[in-house]
């Protein structure tokens, strides 16, 4: 049986495009006085949280609300929407080069858990140093909370898949996550499972040798 050459390649975004640091929005939370944010005593009750804003299930508006049902003192949408996208740094130029360079020669793509508020400063803050809009990066952006679902339901590739009319035998997905790389390739799909920040270390070699 013949092994299908790569033609689509789909991306993770936090930890493989954009790079986040999780602890500075642990730190802002706890600024803000939820101190057991993230403790193992409130591990259950921040993911669930968290999950049901990037699988659509929650509004930003019931997000923030939720938040400020875990904090003594009140605070504004703001300094919510603040502290939740304090992980957020940056994408360093050498990759956005990199992706643009792979559209001459794959189809590529962006399947991302994420959420809203995520969203919004992301796009905005790519916009501002690369002056066009994040969504002509790819060919087409795939959010979990525009989906309904979160990343590893084997249902969100399956959906990326055939909206994108995708042949998962041809198709190489990429994450920093093992788990979400494992569900990939049930229904397929080549998989790249990277340390967060090596995609230009690692992806040009893997290419070459598939």
């Amino acid at each position: 049986m013949s092994i299908k050459a790569i033609r689509n390649i789909i991306f993770d975004l936090g930890g493989v495009i954009l790079n986040i640091n999780p602890q500075l929005t642990v730190d802002a939370f706890r600024e803000l006085g939820w101190n057991d944010f993230y403790d193992q005593s409130n591990l259950s009750i921040s993911k669930t949280l968290f999950y049901n804003l990037e699988s659509g299930s929650s509004t930003p508006e019931t997000f923030r609300n939720n938040v400020r049902q875990m904090i003594t003192e009140q605070i504004k949408d703001n300094e919510i929407d603040t502290a939740w996208s304090a992980m957020i740094l940056d994408i360093p130029s050498d990759r956005v080069k990199y992706l643009e360079e792979l559209k001459k020669s794959y189809r590529i793509f962006l399947l991302s858990n994420t959420n809203e508020i995520h969203r919004i400063k992301f796009h905005r803050e790519f916009e501002a140093d690369f002056g066009y809009s994040f969504y002509d990066l790819f060919e087409q952006n795939f959010y979990s909370h525009e989906m309904g679902m979160r990343k590893p339901n084997p249902e969100i590739y399956l959906q990326t898949l055939k909206e994108a009319d995708l042949d998962p035998e041809e198709t190489l997905f990429i994450d920093d996550m093992e788990e979400n790389i494992e569900a990939a390739r049930t229904i397929g799909m080549k998989g790249l499972h990277i340390q967060p920040g090596t995609l230009l270390e690692m992806l040009p070699g893997f290419l070459k040798v598939h």
